[in-house]
């Protein structure tokens, strides 16, 4: 007879009457439970459990040779494998080219069907089926129908840019003040049919899917980088002579300043033949100086990431009948954030180690 010890036994009673715990498992404890403590032969166990006297003894021996581990299923290999790495790796190398270099012109991106018949009939070695395809790219993280937006800067000054308007961020001049400035341009004023709905327990907030538009304004913004402080302006329009009138209520914000002007290469932003800047500047005392975002890189512009706050806390989930209650929002909502909520953000750059390449520099 065996003999248990307390913990033994509780595991196997755990094991027996355990509600998340497998068939299998439960049969075999139940198996040495009443060998042991309920003191049943095979034979009257075999009977109880519906199963052979061989099953029976087959568990009880394994339990008296390795004790609890000796109720797990054994190691097994499996079949052998039908396809080989080669072959594995010959999809996963389809699946990351383009359609249209194996025959399928009329396909932008891949998809399973078209995947599995080109692996057919380009992949050496025995066909793999729809499902082995999915498996291999499956196991490979692999996702060829899936495509996600991607803007790279073919500036050839990028990191001379970069490194220019990062190192105000992090070294900012002691004499001037440096503004991050942009335009959020087409803000909708949009009307829902019925009013958006405050979130429940269980059941989160709704908003109508069906609006009316009520027109579109366009917000002009500078965001002071040492204390987070927007000025801004609203007007239906993005013209030049919107983005003057701006620059000046800027120069008014700052008087007697030296004032560092942050943007990107939009048109409007150079001087061009009219030497809109170069005037402007002229007229206040050449306070201003202006650096430019490499091409397709304006989220080096810190104002972008107010722009998502905004949008997130002001815009996203809002109803407005007309234009003039939309700017109204917004104005309100930045005359709030300067009043409790500016501050200068965190601003980090991922792409190389800027704040050791601005020092070498130096």
């Amino acid at each position: 007879m065996l003999s248990l010890s307390r913990r033994e036994k509780n595991v196997l009673h755990h094991w027996k009457n355990g509600q998340s715990i497998e068939f299998r498992m439960k049969l075999r404890a139940t198996i040495i439970w009443q060998l042991t403590l309920e003191n049943q032969t095979e034979h009257q166990v075999a009977e109880n459990l519906d199963i052979s006297v061989k099953t029976v003894k087959k568990w009880r021996d394994r339990y008296v040779e390795n004790r609890e581990s000796g109720l797990y299923d054994h190691y097994r290999s499996g079949a052998p494998a039908k396809f080989n790495v080669q072959q594995r790796c010959e999809v996963i190398a389809i699946a990351c080219d383009q359609p249209w270099n194996y025959g399928y012109s009329t396909h932008t991106h891949w998809n399973l069907d078209i995947l599995s018949e080109a692996a057919a009939h380009n992949a050496q070695g025995p066909v793999m089926s729809r499902s082995s395809v999915q498996r291999t790219l499956k196991r490979n993280d692999l996702h060829p129908q899936s495509y996600e937006m991607w803007l790279h800067s073919k500036d050839p000054r990028f990191r001379e840019k970069v490194n220019d308007v990062v190192s105000l961020y992090l070294d900012p001049p002691k004499d001037a003040v440096v503004i991050s400035v942009d335009e959020k341009t087409g803000m909708q004023a949009l009307e829902r049919k019925m009013e958006p709905q405050p979130a429940l327990p269980g059941q989160p907030g709704r908003y109508e899917h069906e609006y009316i538009r009520h027109g579109t304004e366009s917000l002009i913004a500078g965001f002071e980088i040492n204390t987070g402080k927007v000025v801004a302006q609203i007007r239906p329009t993005r013209k030049a002579d919107d983005l003057l009138a701006f620059m000046e209520k800027l120069a008014c914000a700052y008087p007697d300043q030296n004032v560092i002007i942050i943007w990107d290469n939009l048109n409007i932003h150079k001087d061009g033949p009219s030497q809109r800047w170069s005037r402007f500047n002229e007229k206040h005392n050449n306070r201003f100086s202006f650096h430019y975002t490499p091409i397709h890189a304006s989220w080096v512009n810190q104002v972008e990431i107010f722009f998502a706050i905004l949008h997130k806390r002001c815009l996203k989930w809002s109803s407005f009948h007309s234009t003039a209650e939309l700017k109204k929002a917004v104005l309100a909502f930045i005359e709030q954030w300067n009043q409790e909520e500016a501050h200068p953000f965190n601003w980090t750059f991922g792409g190389y180690p800027m704040q050791h390449e601005t020092k070498e520099a130096a």
